[in-house]
């Protein structure tokens, strides 16, 4: 959980960390890395294709392939992305304060409701597509787990309390994921004035607390 964010539509400090991991990123040929194709296993598994709809981690490659670097929306969504980048993960965050009931990650009946980043247009998950969603609106904050995230919790300069969400699986280990984690929490501490709380979901601890 991350409150009291300051959230600036510029900061170089910021955007000389990230260009300098794209930069480092760009020579070499990450798509085959097994951080990023285990993602593609995953997606085929609950019946989506990598290849149409690609991880956030996939998107994120591909951009930065083709060079010309990533957009600067704001100091908290370039955060992610450099620590995506740097550790091959995929992390987003949404406002908390948009969402109503508990946020959780399942399986989508068909009945969610799904508006894309950027887009008015109202659509919804495929049935067992696993989404991120508001359990009381079911109002669908992301699709087909890391896919495309939605227009409602929408990370903003306004945006003052936030719950982030680094995702990891075989074969990035614990530690990497809560190596990821921490660095993300200190520079947003660092950068962004924030007040920080962390934790980790996994097997043995499906769910936490959060104050919304």
């Amino acid at each position: 959980m991350v409150s009291e964010i300051i959230n600036a539509s510029g900061n170089k400090r910021i955007k000389k960390l990230l260009n300098k991991e794209i930069k480092e990123k760009t020579s070499q040929n990450l798509m085959e890395d097994e951080l990023v194709k285990a993602w593609d296993e995953v997606h085929f598994k609950f019946g989506s294709n990598p290849n149409q709809f690609p991880p956030s981690i996939k998107s994120l490659l591909k951009r930065i392939a083709k060079g010309g670097g990533l957009p600067f929306i704001n100091s908290v969504v370039a955060l992610f992305n450099y620590i995506s980048i740097k550790y091959l993960v995929p992390c987003g965050g949404d406002d908390v304060k948009k969402i109503e009931g508990n946020l959780r990650l399942g399986l989508a009946k068909g009945n969610e409701s799904f508006i894309p980043l950027g887009a008015t247009d109202k659509e919804s998950p495929q049935p067992g597509e696993v989404i991120y969603f508001d359990n009381k609106t079911l109002n669908v904050m992301c699709r087909r787990w890391n896919w495309r995230n939605g227009d409602f919790t929408k990370i903003t300069e306004a945006t003052k309390k936030i719950v982030i969400n680094l995702d990891g699986i075989n074969p990035a280990s614990q530690s990497l994921i809560e190596q990821a984690r921490d660095e993300l929490a200190q520079l947003l501490i660092e950068q962004c004035q924030a007040k920080t709380t962390i934790d980790l979901l996994n097997k043995n601890k499906p769910e936490i607390k959060i104050d919304l």
